[in-house]
């Protein structure tokens, strides 16, 4: 079976054929380069994210033009200036400018329905009556962020009180009153049952304002795209960990996700038709993309790239921009060949946007994904050891990992034994790159709820084990005491993705937006 091609053209022609009539170009980076904005992703062999709408408009009072000569067009103005802080690469803008009167409210509450908008923005320009709000976002039925921007740091009360003219005056004094209506707009938001959220600041563009609203279009864009995403379950639990069991119906509820069940047997039957041309050139990737130690047997090396060729295959068959896997494949020596020359073939996925949990763990698929989709990346990962003289916490995992945020390149080791599972085989060793990184977990509260828990760390320097697994070493600003014991508070799998790059403020309003509870513990 051919490699799908990648690309614009090739990604909307398949689009075409599948009837989808939306779609966005993204582009997944290559394994070892530093994550780009996600904004700017293609998409990996039929991944199709869909575009992020965001929704724009102003409201100000049509009383007010006739009297103050001006005033519109310069709250029109100041409107373009938001819309260019809110454009961005991935982000489709609707603006409907200016809404003034009720009669525009309902059209434009109908428009953005229309449009199918994600998060809509909500910018105060001056004084205007919820009468001009309340039907816009009604109609549309999702979140709201309202945007109190002033246009300066503050008036130049001199200069204002020398006008001299008092209509003059009000004019200009108007143009600086955004924080007016805002307390009628979120009374009213309240009684309604209107899910919103603020910011205030100033329209420069050096104003911490700004960052905000960034990180709250980027956990708008992430709550978009988890809307729809396919995600593979192939295999079944690991027997035992009760902790990882999870109610796949709620996570359709939650996050919009789609799952495909996929059975061991076809990735069997895909390795098993793979061309011996396809394995060669992927056995030369493997020796591009890592570190091959010496004592790597030939025949496990062409084992795990007949393996990859397959996964990329199936990924592309069923769309997948996800898999969680686990089966021991016993009796049934195909099947356990395909399970023990999984590693190389998930890692390079993962690194490719398409991340893969080991030990069927569909909550830390969800936690990879949501990384995955902030452009931090989101590797697997669970507690190694403690280091109290360096105050550190030793974390990894075996099976795969993210190639794409490791320190150096990743080394790929002979294991005689895949501890805790059936096979042996090759197995990858990395850790992830020094610097800021963000932990998260999607956990289960006591009702059943799906919620986040994160925390901000450093990835430092130092020894770690050599033995054929991922492995890091954390330092987290609470200590590693303090760390451990508030993040198992919360009852999480034994399981986290791990992400470079502090994301908390995303993570946090990101679950906002879905109606999550989300906890940072560090």
């Amino acid at each position: 079976m051919p490699r799908p091609p990648t690309g614009p053209a090739a990604c909307r022609a398949r689009a075409k054929s599948l009837n989808i009539q939306r779609l966005s170009i993204y582009y997944m980076p290559k394994i070892n380069t530093q994550i780009p904005n996600p904004a700017e992703m293609f998409y990996f062999w039929g991944v199709m994210l869909p575009p992020f709408r965001l929704g724009l408009f102003g409201v100000g009072l049509d009383a007010y033009w006739p009297q103050f000569s001006g005033l519109k067009e310069r709250l029109e103005g100041y409107l373009g200036q938001v819309a260019r802080h809110l454009a961005r690469p991935g982000v489709e803008l609707v603006n409907l400018g200016l809404v003034d009167t009720a009669d525009r409210a309902y059209a434009a509450g109908r428009e953005f329905r229309r449009q199918d908008v994600d998060l809509i923005v909500l910018h105060v320009t001056t004084y205007a009556l919820s009468s001009t709000v309340l039907p816009v976002v009604r109609r549309a039925q999702v979140p709201v962020l309202i945007l109190n921007v002033a246009p300066s740091e503050a008036i130049d009360y001199a200069k204002f009180n020398a006008l001299g003219d008092r209509t003059r005056m009000t004019g200009e004094w108007l143009a600086h009153c955004s924080a007016c209506p805002v307390p009628e707009i979120a009374n009213v938001f309240r009684r309604a049952g209107i899910r919103f959220h603020q910011v205030t600041g100033v329209l420069a563009d050096t104003d911490p304002c700004w960052r905000e609203v960034g990180a709250w279009v980027d956990a708008g864009r992430v709550a978009a795209q988890l809307h729809g995403q396919r995600l593979g379950l192939m295999g079944q639990y690991y027997g035992g960990m009760l902790d990882i069991y999870s109610d796949l119906t709620r996570h359709c509820a939650t996050f919009g996700t789609h799952f495909e069940m996929i059975e061991v047997e076809e990735l069997s039957a895909l390795r098993r038709a793979a061309g011996a041309g396809e394995v060669k050139a992927r056995l030369q990737e493997f020796r591009k993309e890592f570190d091959i130690q010496s004592d790597c047997a030939e025949a496990d090396l062409l084992d795990a790239a007949r393996t990859s060729v397959a996964l990329d295959q199936l990924v592309s068959l069923h769309r997948l921009g996800g898999l969680a896997y686990y089966h021991k494949g016993s009796g049934l020596t195909e099947n356990e060949a395909t399970m023990a020359s999984i590693i190389l073939g998930t890692s390079l996925l993962t690194a490719r946007g398409v991340p893969v949990a080991g030990e069927y763990e569909v909550k830390n698929l969800q936690a990879m994904k949501i990384m995955d989709l902030l452009g931090a990346g989101g590797s697997f990962t669970e507690y190694y050891a403690m280091d109290f003289k360096d105050d550190i916490v030793l974390m990894g995992h075996d099976g795969p990992g993210h190639l794409a945020i490791a320190q150096g390149k990743t080394r790929v080791r002979p294991l005689q034994v895949y501890h805790g599972k059936v096979g042996r085989g090759v197995s990858v060793e990395m850790a992830v790159k020094h610097g800021p990184v963000t932990l998260l977990s999607v956990y289960e509260t006591p009702d059943g709820r799906l919620a986040l828990l994160h925390a901000q760390a450093e990835s430092v320097p130092g020894p770690i084990l050599q033995i054929g697994n991922t492995n890091s070493r954390y330092r987290f600003a609470c200590g590693a005491r303090e760390f451990v014991d508030r993040w198992s508070a919360h009852g999480p799998a034994h399981h986290c993705a791990i992400g470079v790059g502090h994301v908390s403020d995303r993570l946090e309003k990101l679950g906002a937006l879905l109606g999550l509870e989300s906890v940072r513990v560090c």
